[in-house]
């Protein structure tokens, strides 16, 4: 009999190297954490291959496509795969784990190398990140750090993750602050897939017997929305309420807004977003502040005009426990304040 050469995603994780070979378009999507990205065929040529196979014939598509692979398969071997030793045991994927990720395999496979395929390909990843975020969310207890504006609640959640605790930064992962002024300078959100690859990827990796902390988030993160079942779990969990002095507010955002200060055209175009909210009026406070660098002005204008009274609708009406909340109030958030507040998180509800 000959060996089983396809594997499911139960064993996804048993070997050496995971080799994602669709396109890099499709890799960008989403792909299985820790994969590398070898295409057989660039997104151009993908786009050749399924254009013959629709206006021609799949035999002829079938002729261009394979030499097309092959060569690819060649240079990834001679440029990549040439220094892997003897007993290396990679897995491969495409779209269906069908014509592409065999090709890798089978020449893989010839030459020696432990190579096998997952079985449906993307599409059975696909499927299994869908189903295990529709039940592993549920089996964790969580702890939601909660905090107005500007209260260090994701500089909060580095330190925890630094003295050692679980935590789940939902804003890292969505790349994005979680609000009107979030967007990161110079780099993009991932897409809704890849977000949920990598949530995943966190909690699979965690300690269902400890604790796992979490930043009180909206619905939405940016463009990315947070997975219906995580979402329903940590909002009905323990909340933990940092209350921030508005002062020691307005000092820690000018610091972690420095990209925004720095760029007073984008923080402009940024706030007008706010027009219909607040009138012309204060949009023109606003932009005057900004051009003569009196940030402290703006900002306490705009924690106490709008993201203070949403913040706390929305908390009170999200978050159940909420309400009742252990409160630590503090009137410093410096680097070596939060690494206090902090430690005190992680002796009192880890």
């Amino acid at each position: 009999m000959k060996p089983r050469t396809t594997v499911d995603m139960a064993q996804v994780h048993t070997f050496d190297e995971i080799i994602d070979v669709r396109t890099p378009a499709e890799f960008a999507l989403d792909h299985i954490p820790g994969s590398i990205n070898r295409p057989v065929l660039s997104d151009d040529e993908r786009v050749v291959v399924g254009t013959i196979h629709h206006q021609e014939s799949p035999f002829a598509a079938k002729k261009v496509g394979a030499a097309l692979i092959a060569k690819r398969i060649a240079a990834h071997i001679e440029e990549d795969f040439y220094t892997r030793p003897k007993n290396w045991r990679p897995l491969i994927y495409c779209w269906r784990g069908g014509k592409r990720s065999n090709a890798m395999g089978y020449i893989l496979r010839e030459i020696g190398w432990h190579a096998h395929v997952l079985e449906g390909g993307y599409k059975s990843y696909r499927n299994h990140v869908l189903a295990r975020l529709g039940e592993l969310p549920t089996e964790f207890t969580y702890r939601v750090v909660t905090g107005s504006t500007g209260s260090g609640k994701s500089r909060i959640l580095e330190t925890l993750h630094e003295l050692g605790e679980q935590v789940l930064d939902l804003e890292q992962l969505a790349n994005h602050k979680g609000s009107v002024l979030g967007n990161m300078p110079d780099s993009n959100q991932p897409g809704q897939k890849y977000f949920e690859s990598y949530v995943l990827d966190q909690l699979e990796k965690f300690d269902k017997a400890r604790v796992v902390f979490i930043e009180a988030e909206s619905k939405k993160i940016g463009k990315i929305q947070v997975p219906d079942t995580l979402l329903d779990k940590f909002r009905l969990s323990e909340c933990i309420r940092i209350e921030a002095s508005t002062d020691a507010r307005v000092e820690f955002l000018i610091r972690d807004y420095d990209y925004l200060i720095n760029n007073p055209n984008q923080l402009i175009e940024k706030l007008s977003f706010l027009k219909e909210l607040h009138g012309h009026e204060v949009l023109d406070r606003w932009t005057h502040w900004i051009n003569n660098h009196a940030w402290q002005d703006l900002i306490r204008d705009l924690l106490v005009r709008h993201y203070d009274r949403l913040y706390e609708r929305s908390q009170g009406k999200n978050f159940s426990q909420y309400m009742d909340a252990p409160k630590i109030e503090v009137d410093d958030l410096s680097p070596a304040s939060i690494h206090l507040i902090a430690a005190e998180i992680q002796k009192r509800f880890s």
